[in-house]
């Protein structure tokens, strides 16, 4: 859709003691939205064009509205009565992007002219309306890669910085926040407030936590259960079947191995013939590690290493939620695969939670008057 710049829509200044409210572009099925909820804030809307994802946005976000379509497709002047009905509360534009395009799998290989390249942009449409005096983004380390100082992520900031807003921008490691996951991410922040930094590591070496959450912590209590099982009681803890090959591969696989360890007869063709390529498929997980990094396939044995640490079966949709630290209550809606899609798209909460917390601090700083200029203070 081809739209002329929409007229900045007026908004008066926001009382920053209210509480925070998100709108929560690129939303998926809210894992980014539940961490801004435990940290204090309201979500006033989810927007995503994954049906599986709106459904279970809905369900555990009935207090918000929904758009449930392209954001390409979505006028600037749209949310004009959800930005009205938010009237003196400040906004958080929460826009985590899809990261395909930039990830190290994809690298080399995404089209010129693949459209999710621009997303970002079209979120900057809704900057320019309602100038919400917070912006938090989320994406792959590749993004800033991808053609410095004049690629998606380059603009976006040229655009901020022009608008007033000062920025902050970072590749931060979700383990350093108490997520038992290796998942890099490159995160940006933005104030239109004032200068702006990032919350302070909570697990690590020099953090007050000296060890990361593992495993074990997050998925060691769940119930057994085998390979195509789904547990009556606990919602969501269902497993992937497995064909009796990979049954055999994963019960010759010890915890933390892969397919290295298989014995020749059991090792995939692909991996034959000296094969160098990327390793870590058909694993298990550690118990006492975090887990790498998930993806939309992370419930599957063959497609990275997604293997229990001990019971013969890939983790369940809810053990890979909470390795995601998405909470115990959170219901996700869709058939197997789309269950898997939405848990490997999510923004950890914990990470979102702790980011959160830190941007009412930034606001309370600025009620208490030890913020007041408006600078780039990118890092």
């Amino acid at each position: 859709m081809i739209e002329q710049p929409a007229p900045r829509l007026f908004r008066a200044p926001p009382d920053l003691n209210k509480p925070i409210r998100v709108f929560d572009f690129f939303s998926g099925c809210g894992g980014a939205s539940a961490g801004w909820r435990a940290a204090g804030m309201e979500i006033a809307l989810g927007l995503d064009n994954d049906s599986d994802a709106q459904r279970t946005f809905e369900v555990n976000f009935p207090e918000a509205a929904f758009v449930g379509e392209d954001i390409a497709e979505v006028a600037a002047s749209a949310l004009d009565s959800i930005v009205d009905d938010c009237r003196g509360h400040p906004l958080l534009f929460n826009a985590c992007a899809p990261c395909q395009p930039f990830s190290r799998q994809r690298r080399g290989s995404t089209p010129p002219g693949d459209e999710r390249l621009g997303l970002l942009h079209h979120v900057l449409r809704f900057v320019r309306r309602y100038r919400p005096e917070l912006i938090f983004a989320e994406n792959v380390p590749g993004l800033r890669e991808e053609g410095v100082g004049h690629g998606v992520f380059w603009q976006l900031l040229k655009t901020l910085r022009e608008l007033g807003y000062s920025t902050k921008h970072r590749v931060v490691n979700s383990q350093d926040y108490g997520v038992p996951q290796r998942r890099a991410r490159l995160v940006l922040l933005a104030s239109v407030l004032g200068p702006i930094d990032f919350p302070p590591p909570t697990h690590g070496p020099d953090a007050p936590t000296a060890d990361h959450s593992t495993v074990a912590q997050w998925i060691g209590a769940f119930p057994a259960i085998a390979a195509g099982e789904t547990h009556p009681l606990l919602p969501n803890h269902r497993a992937a079947r497995l064909s009796p090959l990979n049954l055999r591969r994963i019960r010759a696989t010890p915890p933390g191995g892969g397919w290295r360890d298989l014995p020749p007869d059991l090792r995939p063709a692909s991996r034959q013939s000296g094969f160098k390529g990327f390793t870590d498929v058909y694993g298990r997980l550690r118990w006492d590690a975090p887990a790498p990094a998930l993806t939309t396939r992370c419930i599957s044995y063959s497609n990275g290493r997604f293997g229990h640490p001990e019971q013969d079966r890939a983790i369940s949709v809810r053990e890979a939620a909470s390795l995601q630290t998405i909470p115990a209550g959170f219901v996700l809606t869709g058939n197997l695969s789309a269950q898997a899609r939405q848990v490997g798209n999510a923004v950890p909460p914990l990470l979102a939670q702790h980011f959160g917390e830190c941007l009412t601090a930034h606001l309370a700083g600025i009620v208490g008057g030890e913020r007041t200029a408006v600078t780039s203070v990118d890092g």
